[in-house]
């Protein structure tokens, strides 16, 4: 493929992230707002840190007896284990790498030089662009 990364890249302020130093219950409502099921998370400068999913909270509660809405309100969302990490690419990537793992992932987190977020690919974009090229 020999396109290049910026030509589908969703930028950060288009996209919904969350603070690693986010409550579970602002992530909670975040996710009811968005409608989405996996976020990415950044660090207090902007540092892409991982990404949490729906499945990650429910985990985390199911393994948490006597989990309620205050253990939600003073809980981290960084402090909870994530199942399956998301990897992120820079914006150096080639797009043969993001389509690799664009497979396995609803969308691939992009990073600058200083591993700063710099926004998202989601696979409906690259699935659209494959569409029209090779269709």
């Amino acid at each position: 493929m020999q396109a290049d990364i910026l030509e589908f890249l969703t930028p950060k302020i288009d996209t919904f992230y969350i603070r690693a130093d986010s409550t579970i219950r602002q992530v909670l409502e975040k996710f009811d707002f968005h409608k989405f099921s996996v976020v990415s998370m950044i660090d207090g400068e902007g540092k892409y840190v991982s990404s949490v999913s729906e499945g990650d909270i429910l985990r985390y509660v199911k393994n948490h007896a006597g989990f309620d809405i205050s253990v939600a309100e003073n809980t981290l969302i960084a402090q909870i284990e994530r199942y399956r990490p998301y990897k992120a690419v820079d914006l150096r990537t080639s797009m043969d790498e993001v389509f690799k793992i664009i497979l396995d992932q609803n969308f691939v987190p992009v990073v600058d030089d200083r591993g700063v977020y710099s926004g998202i690919i989601k696979r409906k974009t690259v699935l659209e662009y494959l569409y029209k090229t090779v269709l």
